[in-house]
């Protein structure tokens, strides 16, 4: 899963990435403005925000975020221990709120919460769309009793469908997401790997679910009806 830490103090957001890599791939912004742009890419599971940061602070970060309609959860990491600045947050959109210094046992619990209050399943590292499971852990993917044979790339782009399911993504959001800002190949394999998953579902009948939303990118919707 993917995590973006926005926080200014280089050594304490290293220390966050070193500190929840066990859970998560996390990439780094170091001002507000940066990470406002990272995040409006919709590529991350939960983003860690600090509020106290050059050219945009943390609160305008999150305003906006949720403005945009980009619902990513967002845990406050702040010095800012007042009443007053915790209702600004929740009011924000914040998902939780954790006061620096803090434990970090207590920064992975709070993390995984909020995993399971927004993707669902995370304690049984099981991810679900109608009949078929992805397992995060093993990596399997089941449709029914039947095993569905996915490689690597294909299973990452089945976890961001079904974690955005209903939802149109971009080719430019999918390739971030599951080939990186920085890969070398171009998104024109999206259109490849979405191929194979098709015909890797079609003998499930699942295959009608993965939609092309013409001029916009895909989608995995859970009625069959919709047109592409």
């Amino acid at each position: 899963m993917r995590l973006l830490v926005i926080e200014d103090d280089k050594h304490l957001s290293d220390t966050v990435c070193e500190t929840t890599r066990d859970l998560f791939e996390a990439e780094q912004a170091f001002d507000g403005e940066e990470g406002l742009y990272m995040a409006e890419q919709n590529i991350y599971d939960v983003i860690i925000l600090d509020i106290m940061m050059p050219y945009m602070d943390g609160y305008e970060v999150l305003g906006q975020l949720r403005q945009k309609g980009i619902s990513t959860p967002v845990l406050i990491l702040t010095a800012k221990d007042g009443i007053d600045d915790k209702i600004r947050g929740f009011k924000k959109g914040a998902d939780d709120y954790l006061v620096k210094p803090f434990h970090r046992e207590e920064l992975l619990l709070r993390l995984e919460a909020i995993l399971r209050r927004s993707v669902g399943g995370f304690k049984e590292n099981t991810l679900l769309f109608k009949d078929l499971k992805l397992n995060l852990k093993s990596r399997g993917v089941h449709i029914g009793e039947e095993t569905v044979l996915l490689n690597g790339k294909q299973i990452d782009l089945l976890e961001y469908l079904i974690n955005n399911k209903n939802m149109i993504l971009t080719k430019e959001q999918i390739f971030d997401r599951v080939w990186g800002m920085d890969s070398s190949t171009t998104n024109t394999v999206i259109e490849v790997y979405i191929s194979n998953l098709r015909k890797k579902f079609k003998a499930f009948g699942y295959d009608k679910y993965i939609k092309t939303i013409r001029g916009m990118g895909y989608m995995l919707s859970e009625n069959e009806d919709d047109h592409e």
